[in-house]
């Protein structure tokens, strides 16, 4: 037998692929600590920074997604593609994984298509609740499919589903602060109602558009918010904020080192609706006002969230109906005990609570018949 299990997990583009990546990995690794890792993901994305920082080994693919709007330029997105196969099957060979796990995102296409063409068995991960591209066309080789909603059976073959929900950021659940500490944290107070606004790993232009255009309606809300910018667009709001004068009653930042300590605070967020912090706000049981991206594949953001919409486990605002709706929705409606209650409880029964080690259970399963079969 071979010295230790070999996983190999390809995916990325964002954090909504890359938190559940890291997950997995983390929980492969508790319940066989000598396993041997490694992820592929794509040259210049935030996977290649984010997976050594949790401190995995990563190698990067020249791979590209397919420019929708401008055919002509996807001639050099075929030319990475081929150049990407090539350099995944170099890596299959010389890392000889018992499984391939696939997370989404066009990094996983390679990797997980060579796996699956040199025998090994691949599991793929799908966050959405409308199957991704790369997805749907990996799942005919696929031996698991892990999902998070029901009725994905409508893209992938349903013998091969497991519902498994989507795994989360350690540490979530493992926050002993108070809301009042929590909130004092961000230098506000305890006494006022708090109000989350996150937008993804980068940040929101349209949400972060309704801040900016409503700092006075917050200074006369008599709620507090905590506002998570983006990289992208912390210049032009902390611009804003300093034209319209102290604003003690907002705090903003890029970034939000412990999300733990925000949902802490939070007595209602404001969120996209990626996969996977539905997930987090699932498992926090916390109210939230979903405003799905339009720019992005399927529209599978507002499927997400009319998934929630349609159980009463979250309120849903147009991207375009933002600017007029957003932030009177939300301090109306963070005002409204028993709303955020009918909210917080209807939104905490669709959680799943160990998605990571149910999928790590089933990675090992793949990984052990192989193994038995080739003598490893």
């Amino acid at each position: 037998m071979k010295e230790s299990l070999r996983v190999i997990i390809s995916g990325g583009g964002t954090g909504g692929h890359i938190f559940p990546a890291v997950s997995i990995a983390n929980a492969i690794r508790l319940q066989h600590p000598d396993a041997k890792i490694l992820f592929v993901g794509a040259e210049g994305r935030m996977e290649m920074q984010r997976v050594p920082a949790a401190g995995y080994e990563i190698i990067g693919l020249p791979v590209a997604g397919f420019d929708r709007k401008h055919l002509l330029r996807n001639i050099s997105v075929l030319i990475k593609l081929m150049r990407s196969q090539l350099k995944a099957r170099r890596i299959v060979k010389a890392f000889q994984p018992d499984v391939a796990v696939g997370v989404g995102g066009y990094a996983s296409g390679p990797t997980l298509k060579v796996a699956g063409m040199m025998g090994i068995p691949t599991l793929i991960q799908e966050q959405n609740s409308y199957a991704g591209v790369t997805n749907k066309l990996l799942a005919k080789q696929a031996s698991k499919i892990c999902v998070a909603y029901e009725g994905m059976e409508r893209f992938f073959d349903k013998e091969k589903i497991i519902l498994t929900g989507n795994p989360v950021r350690q540490g979530l659940l493992q926050h002993n602060m108070s809301r009042e500490d929590a909130v004092r944290s961000f230098q506000l107070d305890p006494a006022k109602k708090t109000v989350l606004i996150i937008g993804g790993s980068l940040g929101a232009r349209t949400i972060n558009n309704c801040v900016m255009q409503g700092l006075d309606k917050i200074r006369q809300s008599g709620v507090q918010f905590i506002w998570q910018t983006g990289k992208i667009y912390i210049s032009e709001a902390r611009a804003a904020v300093s034209r319209a004068g102290e604003l003690p009653m907002l705090h903003t930042t890029d970034f939000i080192a412990d999300m733990a300590a925000a949902y802490r605070a939070a007595d209602l967020v404001i969120s996209r609706a990626g996969a996977g912090s539905i997930s987090e706000l699932c498992l926090l049981g916390k109210p939230v006002i979903l405003v799905p991206s339009p720019n992005v594949a399927e529209d599978h953001q507002t499927k997400n969230a009319l998934a929630l919409v349609n159980k009463e486990a979250a309120l849903y605002v147009k991207d375009a109906e933002a600017g007029v709706k957003l932030l009177d929705t939300a301090i109306a409606t963070v005002q409204q005990p028993d709303t955020l209650n009918k909210l917080s409880t209807n939104i905490a029964k669709l959680a799943f609570k160990d998605s990571a080690n149910v999928i790590a259970g089933e990675v090992w399963k793949l990984a052990a018949t192989y193994r038995k079969e080739h003598g490893r």
